[in-house]
């Protein structure tokens, strides 16, 4: 396979994740920052690159690996991969909790219309938004190759 055709990310199935109740218990995750200007990320790639060589080091890699970014400033993202062990040099994290989750899917130019019908969904569940997390299903290369560009918004509530 050459690099145009070769899977970087697996296929994403959006039916686990959508309009979901999901509860968490310490799961792990690697945690790092990425810089971003205006929720703009400048070094996604290389702060992606950098973990994932020491999660192949670690050997930590988990069945289905789940990136989450937490864009709590303007100015960076901090971003949580999932790992199914510790990875030595690494900032680790867990993440507990209960979220609802729906799936959305278009150009990222849609997120604020997405961000706002997260909270109505939870809000029409009767629950407050505590934080939201945002899972990017597929690095921009794949998401062109697939024609799908699915973002899961997790409210943790």
């Amino acid at each position: 396979m050459d690099e145009h055709t070769a899977e970087c990310c697996p296929r994403f199935d959006p039916a686990p994740w959508d309009e979901k109740e999901l509860t968490w218990e310490n799961r792990r995750f690697v945690k790092d920052r990425v810089t971003s200007i205006l929720h703009i990320p400048l070094n996604f790639g290389a702060v992606m690159r950098r973990n994932a060589a020491a999660i192949d080091k670690a050997g930590a890699h988990p069945d289905a690996m789940i990136v989450l970014a937490d864009e709590n400033s303007l100015w960076g993202a901090d971003v949580y991969i999932e790992v199914s062990k510790d990875v030595p040099g690494a900032a680790m994290a867990s993440i507990s909790g209960t979220f609802l989750s729906k799936v959305f899917e278009g150009p990222f130019q849609n997120m604020r219309k997405w961000i706002d019908e997260m909270k109505a969904h939870v809000a029409g569940k009767g629950k407050s938004v505590q934080k939201l997390y945002f899972y990017y299903t597929t690095c921009p290369k794949c998401a062109k190759k697939y024609g799908k560009n699915y973002v899961v918004i997790l409210a943790q509530v």
